[in-house]
């Protein structure tokens, strides 16, 4: 090659290409599906599971770590003094790895919850796009809130009363296989509950319920709650159970409200 064809002078500086942000979808944008064959589902379905599996098993090693104090904090908990009951020899290894398993699945919830949505995305037109990618800050964060409420206020709450109640005819000492699935109820029942607000503007903003169709109906929920959270606390009038009633109707009640109230700013003026 002739030097006369190299170029005279070099740049100083190589172009870089900055990453751009990703933009939301335009709902006035015209719907494109992209067709694929049930074996190219299959594939894709297939990739996202590998990668949701070894997103786990990465976690997985955090989660060994973490299962020890974990379980040292559930057995102060649930007040089981003596330790955990174990009905089978191999439970104590049994449950301190399904404890890291539920760890490290919690830890590798943003990646399967990523690789959930974009399995989705395709089939979903420009307008339910654009209401799934903006709820799902607000979705992770309400569950997690909803998680955390379980796990350091409803649970413990729950396990004082019971193993409190008749202390003088029973003799509490609870296996750990069943207070690790009391706490997993209550963590996912409370983190699905708590996405209460999103449900219900997603559900006025699809059209399928107005916000004050749902907001008068939702006062005879409001009110139930109240009543059953009364009933079962009334045995011991102490001073925390009643604080626990009033907060978890104080939280229903906002929750809901919160949900009425942003759909009704987002509704159009009639």
């Amino acid at each position: 090659m002739p030097l006369s064809a190299l170029p005279a002078a070099l740049p100083t500086r190589l172009p870089i290409k900055r990453p751009s942000l990703p933009h939301l979808p335009d709902p006035n944008a015209p719907d494109e599906f992209e067709e694929m064959t049930l074996l190219e589902h299959m594939e894709e379905l297939r990739d996202r599971i590998i990668k949701s599996v070894i997103a786990i098993a990465i976690a997985f090693v955090a989660g060994i770590f973490l299962a020890g104090p974990l379980l040292r904090r559930l057995q102060v908990e649930a007040n089981a003094i003596g330790g955990f009951d174990v009905v089978s020899p191999t439970d104590p290894i049994t449950l301190y790895f399904k404890v890291a398993l539920y760890v490290a699945i919690g830890i590798a919830l943003p990646v399967i919850m990523w690789q959930l949505v974009g399995f989705l995305l395709p089939g979903l037109t420009q307008k339910e796009k654009r209401f799934l990618i903006l709820s799902m800050p607000f979705v992770i964060l309400l569950f997690l809130a909803g998680v955390a409420y379980g796990f350091f206020f409803a649970a413990p709450r729950a396990l004082l009363f019971l193993s409190s109640f008749m202390s003088d005819t029973y003799e509490w000492s609870p296996e750990g296989n069943a207070v690790i699935t009391f706490f997993l109820t209550l963590m996912l029942g409370l983190g699905l509950a708590f996405q209460l607000p999103v449900a219900m503007f997603l559900l006025a903003k699809l059209g399928v319920a107005s916000p004050r169709r749902m907001d008068s109906c939702s006062s005879v929920g409001v009110t139930s709650v109240c009543a059953a959270s009364e009933n079962a606390t009334s045995p011991t009038r102490s001073s925390s159970g009643t604080w626990s009633r009033k907060f978890s109707a104080a939280r229903l009640a906002a929750s809901r409200r919160v949900g009425c109230t942003s759909k009704a700013c987002m509704e159009p003026d009639t």
